[in-house]
């Protein structure tokens, strides 16, 4: 579907971005286009480029190849048009500590041309679970409601795409999900949201398709269960006992294997035989095989297959 030229089906469209610092290539030919109402999700670890590619995406970084366009707006030739429709919760935002929630947020929507009076505000502050504290300062709202009064802040504007930056970060399990609800929220609005993200679980949970990306690369792309079947046929096996690594390696069977600390981990498409195997290893070497799991693949593991490694060694 176009409207004055443009495609109103597609939110994003991305072709071989490229961006680099001095020494670093952060960013190396990415090209993805995210669907209106779409959840899209860059998994990867620190460092991987998410972060560069969606500030590229929300104006805040020029790109040094490629193209981006945003609503059917190039970013880099019409940035005012895209900011005017994007609401940006940064990974770090500065709240102002001076000002109470409500104070934040009407004068955001200042700096946006916008008027917000205070019935709005509240609206808004409701909207994410902050009604009752309207009038705290920053200081007295703890990390996961910081987060939330910092996603109203990305709402002042009405946004049609809202990019959320690890916004769960340093969060504990229950803020994380309750943040989590709040995007589905988003969605349920009609919104597209793009979010940058290192824990699987969060990426599972939350979107339509995602993105894996290290070294500035996007190695993947698909739904969650599209990028899991990658690895149909291929299991993980767990165990604490400890077994020489190099031993294991060299099974017949084994696809990958790595010690995280005292947990050994591997991948095999025959965790019957492998099993078996273990077993004799252990009981040749006289150590107890303790704690032994077989578990169906996972975005864990489809990064540890593409990469070598798991995500929070990369």
């Amino acid at each position: 579907m176009t409207q004055n030229g443009k495609n109103t089906a597609v939110a994003i469209q991305v072709d071989r971005l490229q961006k680099s610092y001095p020494g670093v290539k952060a960013v190396d030919g990415v090209s993805f286009t995210v669907p209106r109402g779409e959840i899209f999700g860059l998994l990867g670890p620190n460092g991987a480029g998410k972060t560069s590619t969606l500030a590229i995406l929300e104006g805040l970084r020029q790109a040094d190849g490629g193209q981006v366009t945003v609503l059917g707006y190039d970013i880099q030739r019409q940035p005012r048009e895209v900011k005017r429709r994007i609401g940006v919760q940064l990974q770090q935002t500065s709240l102002l500590p001076d000002l109470s929630a409500i104070e934040q947020l009407i004068l955001f929507a200042r700096l946006y041309g916008r008027s917000l009076n205070k019935t709005a505000a509240h609206h808004l502050l409701n909207e994410v679970g902050l009604a009752e504290k309207a009038n705290a300062l920053p200081d007295k709202l703890s990390g996961g409601q910081q987060q939330r009064l910092a996603l109203a802040l990305a709402l002042v504007n009405d946004p049609e795409i809202v990019f959320l930056d690890e916004p769960t970060a340093g969060l504990d399990p229950q803020a994380r999900r309750r943040l989590w609800e709040l995007v589905r929220q988003l969605r349920d609005q009609g919104r597209t949201v793009v979010l940058t993200t290192h824990y699987m679980e969060e990426a599972e949970a939350l979107c339509h398709r995602v993105g894996i990306m290290d070294h500035g690369r996007l190695l993947a792309l698909d739904t969650p269960g599209g990028l899991i079947n990658q690895l149909a046929g291929s299991s993980t096996i767990t165990t604490t006992a400890p077994l020489p690594l190099d031993e294991v390696k060299k099974m017949v069977g084994v696809q990958q294997a790595e010690q995280e600390g005292a947990l050994l981990r591997l991948q095999t498409s025959d965790p019957a035989t492998i099993n078996t195997a273990l077993l004799a290893l252990a009981d040749t070497l006289g150590i107890p095989l303790r704690d032994l799991h077989v578990q169906q693949p996972s975005l864990e593991d489809l990064f540890l297959h593409l990469t070598g490694r798991t995500i929070r060694d990369a």
